[in-house]
Parts: structure tokens; sequence; C-alpha cells
């Protein structure tokens, strides 16, 4: 077998953004693509109330809460004339004096008009007592404080700094209707905060639906694929690394899913919409607000370069760390063994420490970024408040839009804010898609031949030879045939090609030369579930499946029933363990709260249950007793019954009883015969009979 592992690394940082793997990883989408059409037209309405918030304050305060009257002054300026007479329509003349409506005015010419002071400083609220449902009411104030008043045909004028002097109460009364206008913005306000509220939640539980809806397609895709890759993938991969796939790196995507792909575009969304009402309020105080756009755009782009290596350094750390923990964790009792605690906490504090230090570095990259940020968005407050004042005093914009500019300004700075985490999610999650569409790509296991068949067991290797890398042959030319009912063992030093040789009649690996047959056909030939369905393997190092013991005789095989099940553990088992059977005993992860021997018992009664028609046994009994061995060694004899048996031991005494004794040494068949053939030549298999039992001489019968 090859040793060391290759294959997808764990650590890799590849693209930020890589457009082959981002639109494979869009394909998971298309079956959804209704949730994710839903969730951008939510996304609009989401975004078209956020915009919309500061331009209903910017309402509020220029229509309802600032007077909007100005008393037009006597001029000269014929462009200013030429601009009265566009406004004729919202010129109110009272007792001799013209009022100008201000909000009616374009923003050009109320500039000029104040520039040229034809509109007056004082700001006025005009009144009409037959308009108002308790009109006796506002007539009685407007008597009692008549002086403060200028007096018009329908219309009462009365200035800002006179409406001060009256009574906190009547003037509550005068201002009826632009308190009743400020309730109706209040209203619209808390209407669209709560269709904001119903949609967002609607948008968010749309795309998680449809996140975990991807994350389910992509989770079984992978598993999937796994169960389809050959053995040979297993045997260069550590099983850590594969599980990462599946669950670390599908959790990174879905992170994404959640907080960037989607959310991105809504950035840019707000970002576009709130230029444009911007822009559309004062283009002079939009373009002086963005003159820190190079600066953020230049500290976004050194932030990028420099949390793109922290990141890098962060995960390579990480991923030494968790191979020295599973290290640790896997071999704790060689480490208690030879007393080596210490050295390897020493170990772990380096590694640990070095961790420490790249999480540090990129603290120290968002703890400059964010700050830096925050210093910008007060800046650009500042400046609106500093040219946004200016203009305000000389009208060139109002109270209520400086007050929208200040709160877009800041709507406009919180995706950049955002930028950095959502940056690192995107880069973890191009990482992880990568990594997974890697391990996706791997070659499944040949799916050749089309014959399906019960087996009768007939083994034959002619002239077999087999290379795990380039031409290193673990096997040369090997030869041999197993008869059906036959047990044939195959016995040799470690190395010399016996576990391939099972790998080989099981299909795990192809052989590059010679001819594997069995029943007369070449073994590529047969369809490989049905081919693989005609044997089973107990092995030395047995595998169980965390779950009931009766589970795992039959391995999720319902159509086993329970009294086969009961049948093969009572004929190979022992009391105790059909008494833990019947208990419904939960077997712990491997195994672990079960004895070597016990393990080994159900080993057995798996493949006593599933009924083969080849049994290959690797190293069954060498890791138990001698009392289990006798209890194995009687069950087995039933086992093998009928059955062609390849049987692979290192206690030579365990395969007396075979058909045939195969002796392999260094790739080749150097002695074939059964046990007292062998004997009698006294050849490879004689001196490893004498070396294992310490005996000079061995009788040969």
């Amino acid at each position: 077998m090859r040793h060391g592992f290759g294959g997808f690394s764990s650590d890799t940082v590849g693209k930020v953004y890589d457009s082959k793997i981002f639109k494979r990883l869009i394909g998971y989408l298309k079956p959804y693509k209704k949730y994710l059409a839903v969730s951008f037209v939510l996304l609009l309405f989401i975004s078209a109330f956020e915009i919309s918030f500061p331009y209903l304050t910017k309402i509020g305060i220029d229509r309802y809460i600032v007077l909007r009257f100005h008393e037009i002054n006597p001029t000269e300026d014929r462009e200013a004339q030429t601009i009265l007479r566009k406004y004729q329509d919202a010129i109110y003349r009272l007792d001799g004096k013209e009022f100008l409506d201000e909000s009616k005015l374009k923003k050009w010419d109320r500039e000029y008009l104040k520039k040229k002071k034809v509109l007056s400083e004082e700001r006025y609220l005009l009144l009409n007592p037959n308009k108002y449902p308790n009109r006796a009411e506002v007539r009685s104030i407007i008597h009692k404080y008549e002086p403060l008043f200028i007096k018009g045909q329908k219309y009462w004028a009365i200035s800002y700094s006179n409406l001060r002097k009256i009574p906190a109460r009547d003037v509550k009364i005068l201002r009826q209707k632009d308190i009743n206008g400020v309730k109706i913005v209040a209203l619209i306000f808390l209407v669209i905060l709560l269709l904001n509220l119903i949609f967002t939640f609607s948008q968010v539980y749309i795309l998680q639906y449809m996140s975990q809806l991807v994350m389910y397609d992509l989770r079984m895709d992978i598993m999937r694929h796994i169960f389809k890759l050959p053995v040979d993938f297993f045997s260069k991969n550590p099983v850590g690394r594969i599980v990462t796939r599946a669950t670390n790196d599908v959790a990174a995507i879905n992170e994404m899913f959640n907080s960037v792909l989607i959310y991105l575009f809504k950035d840019f969304l707000l970002i576009a919409g709130i230029l444009i009402v911007m822009f559309k309020m004062n283009v002079r105080l939009t373009l002086v607000s963005l003159t820190l756009a190079p600066l953020i755009v230049i500290v976004t782009y050194f932030f990028r370069v420099k949390v793109r290596e922290a990141y890098r350094d962060v995960r390579a750390k990480i991923a030494r760390i968790n191979a020295y923990l599973q290290e640790s964790i896997s071999g704790i009792r060689i480490i208690k063994l030879f007393v080596q605690e210490v050295r390897m906490f020493e170990g772990f504090k380096k590694i640990n420490h070095d961790l420490y230090l790249a999480n540090i570095r990129q603290l120290i990259v968002f703890a400059v970024f964010r700050p830096l940020i925050d210093i910008f968005n007060s800046l650009g407050i500042a400046i609106i408040l500093w040219y946004g004042g200016g203009q305000l005093i000389r009208s060139a914009i109002s109270f209520g839009a400086l007050v929208a500019f200040l709160t877009y300004i800041e709507k406009l700075f919180k995706p950049i804010m955002d930028l950095a985490e959502k940056y690192n999610i995107l880069q973890s999650a191009m990482a992880a898609s990568e990594r997974i569409f890697k391990l996706l790509d791997e070659k499944p296991e040949p799916k050749i031949g089309t014959i399906k068949a019960r087996l009768k067991g007939h083994i034959e290797f002619d002239d077999v030879w087999f290379a795990y890398e380039d031409e290193n042959w673990v096997l040369k030319g090997v030869s041999f045939e197993v008869k059906p009912g036959q047990t044939v063992a195959i016995v040799g030093p470690t190395g010399s090609g016996k576990s391939t040789i099972i790998n080989l009649i099981l299909r795990f690996y192809y052989n590059q030369k010679g001819m594997i047959r069995v029943d007369g056909r070449d073994v590529r030939e047969y369809d490989l579930e049905s081919y693989r369905s005609n044997f089973a393997l107990v092995l030395q190092d047995v595998f169980l499946f965390s779950g009931s013991l009766d589970k795992n005789v039959r391995l999720w095989n319902t159509e086993i029933p329970d009294e086969k099940v009961i049948e093969a553990l009572t004929m190979i088992g022992t009391d105790r363990i059909v008494k833990r059977l019947k208990e419904r005993y939960e077997v712990g992860e491997r195994g672990a709260n079960l004895s070597m021997g016990e393990r080994q018992i159900i080993a057995f009664a798996r493949a006593l249950a599933f009924d083969p028609a080849i049994l290959i046994l690797d190293e069954a009994t060498s890791s138990v007793d001698s009392e289990t061995e006798a209890v194995i060694q009687r069950a087995t004899e039933k086992l093998l019954s009928g059955r062609t048996s390849i049987v692979i031991a290192h206690r030579l005494s365990t395969i007396k009883k075979a058909d045939k004794i195969i002796v392999i040494y260094k790739g080749k068949i150097i002695e074939t015969g059964k046990h007292e053939e062998l004997m009698k030549k006294k050849g490879f298999y004689y001196h490893l009979y004498r070396l294992q039992f310490g005996m000079e001489e061995i009788p040969t019968k």
C-alpha cells in the first residue's frame, strides 16, 4: 500500500473571487431560482424603504416643522423679477406685503433670490382660519394677539419671532395643520417601518430556506461522491480532511450565501440609491461629501491586501494546530507510555503561540481599518455640517435636506465598514468551494462490467503483476487457482503482497499485467456492486459503527431479519454477546466498549449473516486470546463449509486444515501445497513454522 498523504489541501487559500468556481457554485442555486428571484425583489423593496426614511424626515422638517414663507423685499434686479413671475401661484399678498412659499422654489432660484436678499431672513406662518375645523378658536387666538399678525383678505401672517411670543398651547392650535402633516409623515414612516420588518423577515427566511436547500444538495453530492471514490483515494487522504469538506467547508459556503452573496447586491443598491437621492437634493454638497472617496478606496485596497495575507497565515496555523491535536489525542496511549506529556505540551505551546501571533496580526489589521473608516465617517459628517451649514445659511439647501444628508452619509459608510467581515467570509467560502470541487472532481471508482451473477467461487490468478506506484511491483507474475469450495491460505512475511492479493480480488485496485478470473470470466466483466455482494471480508482490525449491536451485524440491511442475526451470533458468539443483542446493546464509537475478541465475533457473525459465496479472512484471529480463538475456530469451520475461502494468517497453526497453502515472498509465489507437503519440503514455510514455534525440529505428522 502507498503511504503518506496527498490529494487536496485543507488550508489552501485561493483567489478571493474565481469566476469558474463561482459559476459552478451558482449552479446549485438554479433549482431554487424562484426563491432567489423573490429574495431579490424583496431586497429591492427593503433597499427602497431604507433610502426613503431620511427623505421622509426631510419632508417632515421642510414642509411641516420649519416655517416655509418669506416676505419678498422690493428689488430692481431683472433676473429676480423674472424668477418671481414664475412663481405667482406661490405668492400671497397681505396688507401690501408679499409672501413667497419657499418650498415651491427650485433650488437655484431659491439660492439666487436669497443671494440678492429678495427673500427676508425672517420666516413666516401663513394661515387661513376658514380652512381650520376649529376656525372659531383660531380666530379667537388671532384677535387676541392681533398686533403680532399681518392681516390679509383671507390669510393672516405671523413671523417666527412673534410666534414665539404666543403661549405654546395657542401655537399648537395655530399650527394644527403642520402638526397633522407631521403625524401623517410619522404614520407613513411607521407603515414603511412595519413593511420593512415584514419584507426583511420574509427575505431572510426565504434566503435561509434556499441556502439550507443548497447546502443539503451540496452535502448529498459530497457524500454520494465519497461513496463512489476508490479505496486508493482514502489511502492518500486523512479522514479528518475529507470530513471537513462536508462540514466546515459547506458551513463556510452557507455563511457566504446568507451574509455576502445577496447582501453585496443590497449594498450596491443602497449606495447607488443614496447617491442618486443626494445628487438630486444637492449636487455640490454631494460632490463635497465624496471628497473622501479616493482615500477610502486607497485604505480599502491596502486593507484587502493585508487582511488576505493575515487570513492565509491564520488558516495555515489553524491547520497545523488541528493536525497536532489530532495526532496527540490519537496517540495519547503512546505519549503516556513513554512519558512524553511535557515535550508534547511544549510542542503544542509553540504552535499555539504561533496561532496567537497570527491572530494578533489579523486583529491589528482590523483594528486599524475600522477606526479609519469611523474617522472618515466623522469627517464626512463634519464636511456636511461645514459646507451644508453654509449652504443652509444661503438658502441653497433646506434644513430638512441637511438632516437627510447627515443620515445618508452614515448609511453610505456602513457597507464600507461591513466590507471587512464580508471580505473574510467571501475569501473563506471561495477557498472552501475550491476544496469541495476538487474533491468532487476526483475520479470515481470505474463502473466497468455489466454481468450480475451469484458466484461459484472459482478464482484464478494468471501471471498477475501489480504496482501501487509506477513500476514498483508489489506482485510479480503471481499465478494460482482456488477451486469452488476450497479453503486456500496465503502466508508470508509482512510486505510480501498478501493483502494486495485480497485488494485485487475485491477489485479495490486493478492489476496492470496478467489476468484475474472468477468463474472463468475476467473480473472486469462483472457489475461491481453485484460482484462484491458475493464476498465477505473479516479483517484483523474490525470496524464497528456506533449504534445498536444488531445494526452492526446486518449493516442496516433490512433484508436480513432479526432471526438470522440472532442465529449468526448464536452460532459464532457467546451467551454474553447474544444477551447483549437481545438487550439492544449500544456499541460505542469504533466498538470502544467491546473487547477485541467480542469485536471479532461480531465481524464473523456479520459475514455469516450475509451468506457470502466467497469468504476472505485477513489475519482475523491474530489479535484475540486463545479462548476466543478456539470459539472462532469452531465457528469458522461451519462458516467455511461449502464456501470458497481465502485465509491470510500469521498464526500458522490456524491453517493446518487448509486445502492449499500459498507461500508468497517479495511479491512472488515460492511454495504451494498442503501443510504436510510443505513441511516435508523443509523450505520457506517449514522455516517460518519452526521460527514461530521456537522448535529446532518439527514433526511432520
